[in-house]
């Protein structure tokens, strides 16, 4: 009788970064947790964190595309409009500067 050599066969898939980090951004995910600090049955705080990460097709598709909107991020955002915001925000910070140092 022949012997006959059994080895065992395991399949072994190597997954370099950069493709866990393609199929990560591809399909995206989502991490959530919450945090409750109580003290005698008594909630003082909760903490609820959630993050996702994807790409920003993934998140457009997903309808997170609040960076579009928002002019700090927009390319097309009026800079006038930034810089007079901006004035007023300094001539009042100067105002409460000098009604401070009148006190």
């Amino acid at each position: 009788m022949a012997r006959q050599q059994r080895g065992i066969q395991t399949a072994v898939e190597a997954t370099s970064l950069a493709d866990l980090l393609e199929r990560i951004l591809d399909k995206g995910i989502v991490i959530a947790g919450d945090i409750k600090i109580s003290l005698v049955e008594v909630e003082l705080l909760t903490i609820q964190i959630r993050l996702v990460i994807c790409s920003v097709d993934k998140a457009k598709e997903l309808g997170m595309d609040w960076w579009t909107t928002n002019p700090a991020f927009s390319p097309q955002a009026p800079s006038e409009e930034l810089a007079a915001s901006l004035a007023k925000i300094d001539k009042r910070l100067g105002r409460l500067e000098s009604a401070m140092a009148a006190v």
